[in-house]
């Protein structure tokens, strides 16, 4: 009796030994999101998803609303949504979702005619929104019969109404199925067009843009910039905070990364902060040229 109860207290030790390092390290895993729509070279959003590299697909851009103005989806060379091009999107919105794959339009970019003249003015957008994209009810849904999941706010210009845009936004959850919110601010902080909407808290995701903004990227030779950065960023209220990032050299005008640096020095820092989220790439097309999600998805 006395050797079947040693026997067993061994075993039991043994594992206890394996699991061990498990119960005190802090595994703080991220996903890769990624940015689709504006260069036909990519590929279609149906094979983006079925990668398996992305947890969240950023539709770029509805790059015209507000203003008073019809908004337009604008996705470059994949479709023509003057005659319902757009529409057969759809599909490939619904096969990402069918993975787990939640599927966000991304608002605004780089180029484009948009801007929000008033309260009322960003409610318009808001109703607009969610009967074209979300869980509403449109004759004229752009991007045809899909239910996204959220909008995304990559706003480069415009007045101080987008708080207004994200509460009413925010109210459609209360309905039913829950409307994400994302921000790509740029990495100074705050953000000259969207601290106003940021303020309000309702944000789940903010995938901060540490590009094109020397004063806040990464270099291994002054990576406190970055550092500060990230620190004033993950202070505000919001979900997950994303390291933003060029999927190439030529993806932006700086603020690459080499991915034994992201490894190396970047993620043993932000994975350090209990909202970080993972890393946002921009974009799809110069993430297949480049293969950088290959090279580092395992340490994402």
């Amino acid at each position: 009796m006395a050797a079947l109860f040693t026997k067993f207290f061994s075993q039991a030790f043994t594992i206890f030994l394996m699991i061990l390092p498990a119960l005190f390290s802090k595994t703080n895993a991220g996903v890769i999101v990624v940015y689709w729509g504006q260069n036909r070279g990519e590929g279609s959003l149906t094979n983006t998803c079925n990668t398996g590299k992305y947890r969240v697909v950023n539709i770029g851009f509805l790059s015209k609303f507000g203003n008073g103005q019809r908004p337009e989806i604008n996705l470059a060379g994949h479709c023509n949504p003057a005659s319902n091009g757009c529409q057969r999107v759809s599909a490939g919105i619904k096969n990402c979702q069918r993975k787990g794959i939640k599927v966000l339009l991304s608002i605004g970019g780089g180029a484009g005619n948009y801007g929000l003249s008033s309260d009322a003015d960003a409610n318009s957008v808001a109703v607009y929104l969610w009967n074209n994209f979300l869980g509403g009810q449109s004759n004229s849904r752009p991007l045809g019969s899909a239910v996204l999941d959220g909008i995304d706010f990559n706003i480069e210009k415009g007045g101080p109404h987008y708080a207004a845009l994200a509460r009413r936004l925010s109210d459609y959850s209360k309905g039913g199925k829950k409307v994400y919110l994302s921000a790509a601010p740029q990495c100074p902080f705050p953000d000259q067009y969207l601290n106003g909407a940021l303020s309000t808290g309702l944000f789940d995701y903010i995938w901060v843009q540490f590009y094109n903004n020397p004063q806040c990227e990464f270099t291994t030779s002054n990576p406190n910039a970055f550092r500060d950065s990230w620190n004033k960023w993950t202070s505000i209220k919001a979900g997950q905070f994303f390291v933003g990032l060029p999927a190439s050299r030529q993806a932006a005008s700086s603020g690459f990364v080499k991915p034994n640096d992201l490894k190396n020095q970047v993620f043993p820092f932000v994975k350090g902060s209990p909202k970080y989220g993972g890393v946002m790439l921009y974009d799809k097309f110069n993430d297949d040229k480049s293969g950088y999600s290959y090279q580092i998805r395992g340490s994402v």
